[in-house]
């Protein structure tokens, strides 16, 4: 993170602030998220099995993902870049999945997760789990899963920007001790940025589904996007949504940090204390349709009524 990031990032954060309150929303009514749904849609993704890059149940979920996105009536289309990862090295094809709603809107919106799983249960505490693909629930399934549902409300509620919905692949294969061996979709999209409509600003979803659900203002985002932090978590408080907590957490190496890298203010909803992180145990029965509901109805309020 150089001055020079520092200094692209402030300047989009200028725009975005001009952009945000000038906006009228006045003609939307808000709609409704449906956190059951979401849910369902997490236990879907889990259904297909750990969706590592390569295995059967990545090739089964990027075909329900693009389908349901199409469905709902978004233009569709994949980025498909090689993926390295694990040792021994092995090199697999992966697919950034990007969704484009209300296209001909030119002021737009960034909305993202990772959609891949982590190939191997690395954090188990059970020796015998190690090198186990994990399913995902709450790692992966539960970002994309709110996403899903903010796809079906655009589908059926046009909003009043843009918005592109990008769930990353190849995010969750890398190393523990090399940062730039994780996060491999969004650096992929990060250099082909002529692939969207450059964005206002962008939000991204991971490990969102835990049951005891508490948000922490995550750390490169309040230094690199403060405003939109800001901005987000006055929203939060304003519906009463106690679960996101107005101080700065953890610093987390994610999808947002190619992103930031490429001038885009994203910040980064992660709740990273959950204890069955990259574990056999991160499963649907450890996440929570109410958590998923608190973090959808930030989403819509954001989209509809504007920061």
């Amino acid at each position: 993170m150089d001055f020079f990031l520092s200094f692209k990032v402030k300047f989009l954060l200028f725009i975005s602030l001009f952009f945000l309150t000038s906006v009228n929303n006045s003609f939307c009514q808000t709609p409704k998220f449906n956190g059951q749904q979401a849910f369902q849609y997490l236990k879907k993704q889990c259904d297909f099995g750990p969706r590592n890059p390569g295995s059967e149940g990545h090739k089964k979920c990027l075909d329900y993902l693009c389908s349901t996105l199409q469905d709902f009536g978004a233009d569709v289309k994949t980025q498909s870049f090689l993926l390295t990862f694990g040792s021994p090295a092995q090199t697999v094809s992966a697919n950034n999945i990007i969704a484009a709603f209300n296209p001909q809107n030119k002021q737009r919106v960034l909305l993202c997760a990772h959609w891949d799983t982590r190939p191997w249960a690395d954090m188990d505490p059970n020796p015998a789990n190690k090198n186990t693909p994990i399913a995902g629930a709450n790692d992966g399934a539960s970002g994309v899963a709110v996403l899903l549902e903010i796809a079906h409300i655009l589908h059926q509620n046009i909003p009043p920007v843009g918005i592109d919905i990008v769930l990353f692949d190849g995010e969750d294969a890398g190393q523990h001790d090399k940062n730039r061996s994780y996060a491999q979709g969004s650096a992929a999209f990060a250099a082909q940025m002529n692939l969207i409509t450059p964005p206002y600003f962008g939000i991204l979803l991971d490990m969102i589904g835990d049951k005891d659900l508490s948000v922490y203002k995550e750390a490169y985002s309040q230094q690199y996007a403060p405003t939109i932090v800001d901005q987000v978590w006055k929203r939060a408080q304003d519906l009463g949504i106690i679960e996101f907590v107005p101080e700065t957490g953890y610093a987390i190496f994610d999808d947002h940090i190619p992103l930031l890298e490429a001038g885009i203010p994203c910040i980064d909803l992660i709740d990273f204390d959950y204890k069955y992180w990259h574990t056999v145990e991160d499963t649907p029965d450890k996440c929570s349709d109410k958590s998923l509901q608190k973090v959808g109805d930030l989403i819509v309020s954001l989209i509809y009524e504007g920061l």
